[in-house]
Parts: structure tokens; sequence; C-alpha cells
């Protein structure tokens, strides 16, 4: 079975495991695991920044970056299609009791100053103050997309000269640093906090990281305990995101380099499958048809009983997710089998 569902399905290999089984590890509440504060080191060295703490999920790193820079009944611009807004449970409202400010970027998902600018609220007393700016890099549901960094620059001079912080949802950030050349650190220089996650390329089984200052990231710590993110001798899984940063990071390319394939494949055979080769720019790839398919969930089923699995996606499309577990051989054969039923 060929799973493009999502690069969340990847797995430890025998020699992640072994790093884990081996990790020292002590207590993380006390800030004694020796294997977290390694992990928080590096990653934070990587960032360009001076701290970080290690989270159970992109979620929980997520929404700590929007708490620790915001008071309750602020708001948080991000973009309308962004993970932050669609698939985590309202946590802003939940957690932080923020608002979120949701606005559609005119392309590819990529926000501009043009577009935040009129969104920004911040003069009246009866509305809620725009506090913080969250991005996506790369933005899943747009396809994978990836913010030139000239732009992401622009943006974080708005926000910083207008007294607002700036978060990043780098969730694939790898894949966009093996897009564009753009090293992580070159990127952290224009937020105030980052999330990065192990456990999607990178083939970690479990965890995230929010970045920042020093002084950031000690708030932070205080609201991760409170969300019941403390945890104890959690170097054992640390450790193998350690190891994921420290081996795969440099494989990102190569999946990047499948989902093209995979795209080429498909478009060049078969007439009434879409693929906008635009938004093709780093694992990700979003699969239409030119006209509606009724049977659209029979079709998902028939496909995994021909090997391959692959996700629903807003808009009647599938969604391929190349990653470390799936070979380019193994990507080529998974567009076969879309173009043997579909063409």
């Amino acid at each position: 079975m060929i799973d493009l569902r999502s690069d969340t399905v990847t797995k430890p290999d025998q020699a992640m495991r072994e790093f884990m089984a081996m990790a020292p590890v002590g207590d993380d509440v006390y800030g004694e695991d020796p294997s977290i504060n390694e992990l928080q080191d590096e990653i934070a060295k990587l960032m360009g920044m001076e701290a970080a703490l290690f989270t159970p999920t992109g979620t929980m790193a997520n929404q700590l970056g929007l708490n620790v820079f915001t008071n309750a009944g602020d708001e948080a611009i991000v973009e309308y299609e962004s993970h932050i807004f669609n698939y985590e449970m309202s946590a802003a409202s939940y957690l932080s009791r923020i608002q979120l400010h949701p606005i559609h970027a005119k392309k590819l998902g990529i926000l501009s100053v043009e577009d935040i600018e009129p969104a920004v609220r911040s003069k009246e007393y009866y509305m809620g103050i725009t506090k913080t700016i969250a991005l996506e890099n790369t933005h899943n549901r747009a396809g994978g997309t990836i913010y030139p960094i000239e732009r992401i620059r622009e943006i974080s001079d708005f926000a910083h000269s207008n007294g607002m912080s700036m978060h990043l949802d780098g969730a694939r950030l790898w894949n966009a640093c093996a897009a564009t050349g753009v090293s992580p650190a070159e990127y952290g220089k224009c937020f105030d906090t980052v999330s990065v996650c192990f456990s999607k390329g990178l083939g970690a089984p479990v965890g995230s990281a929010l970045c920042g200052t020093a002084e950031t990231i000690k708030k932070a710590r205080r609201a991760r305990k409170i969300w019941g993110g403390g945890m104890r001798q959690a170097g054992i899984i640390a450790a193998g995101a350690l190891y994921a940063l420290r081996n795969n990071f440099s494989k990102m390319g190569a999946d990047n380099a499948k989902a093209k394939r995979f795209a080429e494949i498909i478009s060049s055979k078969v007439k009434n499958v879409t693929i906008d080769h635009e938004r093709v720019q780093s694992n990700i790839c979003l699969v239409g048809f030119a006209s509606p398919r009724p049977q659209f969930d029979s079709d998902i089923a028939e496909l995994e009983k021909r090997g391959l699995r692959i996700a629903t996606w807003p808009g009647n499309r599938m969604r391929a997710v190349t990653h470390m577990d799936v070979s380019m051989a193994e990507c080529e054969q998974a567009a076969n089998i879309i173009v043997e039923y579909f063409g």
C-alpha cells in the first residue's frame, strides 16, 4: 500500500528507534531532561533564536505562539485557509480568549501587506486590537505553496512598525527551505515566534517546538504547563525529533521532487484531471477534476483497493503528500494508479 494521505504517516526506522531507546532522560518539568534540553538548544540555534520549547503537538506550539503576545479580547490575523483557523479546534478563542481575524489572500494563499493593512484594528475602543499576524509556510490548504522571503520581510516590517508581533506556523518549513535555499535562521529573523514540526517530513513519531526569545519561551513554558503539556521523562520522544533533525532535514528536497514528478505524470496522461502546477512548490499536490464527480468517495475507496491511499480535499479534490517513506518509484506508481483509474 502506497500511503500519500499525509507526511504524518511516516514511521521511525530502526536507527531512530535505537537512538530513542538509548536517550538519556530526566524530569523535564524541572528542566532536567538532557535529551529535551539538547533538542531545544539545537533547534533554537538552527532557527537563529535564543530559546526553544519542546511541545507534544504542532497545535500546542502554534497556540503558545499566539498566547504569549496577546491578551483576552485581542485579535490575530491569519489567512482564511490557514491551519490555525481551520484545523485547531477554535483553540485560540478557547485557550487564550482571543479572536482570529481570517482574511483571503489574493493568490496561492500568500498574504501581502495590501491584504493585511485594511484588516488591522487598533484605534476604536469598541473593536478588538490586532496584536499579531500569523503566517503559514508552507501553506497546507493552498497546496504547499511557499512564502517568498521578500514578502515575509515586507509583512514583518509592517507588523513591527505598527506594534504587532509575528508568528510563523512552520510545520513544513523544512520543505520551504529545501525548495528555496533560504535557511531556517533567515526565515526566523522575521518572526517573534516560530513553530516547527518534527513528525511530518522529518519522520519523527511525535513532537514540535516553539522558538523565540528567552523571555518569550519562559512565558510559553508556563502556558504549556497550564495546558497540560508539562512532560516528565519525555527525552525518549525528543530523541526521535533530534535524530530526525540531524539525519532527515537533508532529504526534504527529494520529497519536493517526488511531488513534482507525481504531478507531471498525471497531467501528461489524463485529460479530465486538473493540477495547478504553480501550486506544486513543495511536497504537496492537489488533484482536481474538470467536471464534478458525484461518486467521489467511491473513487477514493477504489484507489485504495488498487494500492493507493490518498486524502480527500475541499472542492472535490484529492491531496497527495510525498514523504521519506515513499520512494520516487512508488510515487510514480501512485501517479500511474490514478492515470489508469481516471484515464
